[in-house]
């Protein structure tokens, strides 16, 4: 058997980046992957991680063989240990939702970084895209569920619904524990996840982040991939639940929340589990609530 390696992406080689076809052939094994580092932009049109024991940087990880290998150490300027390299290659544990690997990165050496702009939340893809004027939203929790905007005042920054989206290769658990209860959260499986695709501009964006905590660190934004009537779009902004926790039952009126937001919207097949989720799990069922 030919001998294959992991490799750690972070920037232009991630899904749908410009370089991504350096790694199309090779197997993904994790989409929402991260590892201990700190990202700058280098002015250059790509980022450059250095390392850190505190930031995280998220990125992708791939098994490569030899060729796809050979191609990446020539994309990065890597010639080999102790010579004059661009990026120099290293083994670091990455973190995914369900396993840690050893795997290459590719680095800069902390003296060769130029610029100061440190890229917000260690993603490149949000450092590059979140400054748009808008964009599609996808919304798999409480945010399908339209009462919670109208309490906010904010309702009308989430008008244009676009339709069902289907996220392939996540599942939807209660990751995230709250006060009360957990709270939704999507993570790398062999499911799908449904939900509402809202198309909003930067007013609800800001909302978005105040509303998932993000500036506190609870949950980030992300870009994924979401199917739509039979297209695929590509880098929908969602929010991920950072620090994971093991799943927790929500609150019913959370729960509530989320199949009120889901029902119309969503397949019959997709909402029939998540009230079976809530009941098998949790012995929860809201929905009666809702259909009497």
């Amino acid at each position: 058997m030919s001998p294959t390696w992991k490799v750690f992406v972070y920037g232009t080689l991630r899904k749908n980046e410009s370089n991504a076809h350096y790694v199309e052939d090779a197997l993904c094994i994790a989409k929402q992957a991260w590892t201990y580092g700190k990202l700058f932009d280098t002015d250059l049109g790509y980022p450059a991680m250095i390392t850190s024991n505190k930031e995280k940087v998220y990125g992708e990880v791939y098994e490569v063989d030899a060729n796809q290998l050979e191609k990446l150490d020539w994309l990065e300027g890597y010639k080999g240990d102790g010579e004059r390299n661009d990026y120099e290659r290293i083994t670091q544990t990455i973190y995914t939702d369900n396993d840690n690997y050893e795997a290459l990165v590719y680095i800069y050496e902390p003296k060769k970084v130029r610029t100061k702009v440190e890229i917000s939340f260690g993603d490149w893809k949000c450092y590059r895209l979140l400054n748009q004027d808008t964009h599609l939203y996808f919304a798999y929790g409480s945010c399908m569920d339209t009462e919670r905007f109208k309490i906010a005042g904010v309702d009308h920054l989430f008008h244009n619904l676009k339709g069902c989206g289907i996220l392939k290769g996540y599942a939807l658990e209660y990751r995230r524990k709250s006060h009360d209860g957990g709270r939704a959260d999507i993570v790398e499986s062999i499911n799908k996840v449904e939900g509402k695709v809202y198309e909003v501009d930067s007013k609800a964006v800001r909302y978005l982040f105040r509303r998932e905590g993000v500036d506190a660190g609870i949950y980030r934004p992300a870009f994924i991939e979401v199917e739509m009537d039979g297209k695929v779009y590509e880098d929908v902004l969602t929010f991920i639940v950072i620090n994971k926790d093991e799943e927790v039952a929500p609150p019913e009126h959370y729960a509530t929340e989320i199949l009120r937001g889901a029902k119309g919207i969503v397949s019959e097949a997709y909402y029939d589990s998540l009230k079976s989720n809530l009941r098998d799990k949790f012995r929860m069922d809201p929905a009666a609530r809702l259909e009497e």
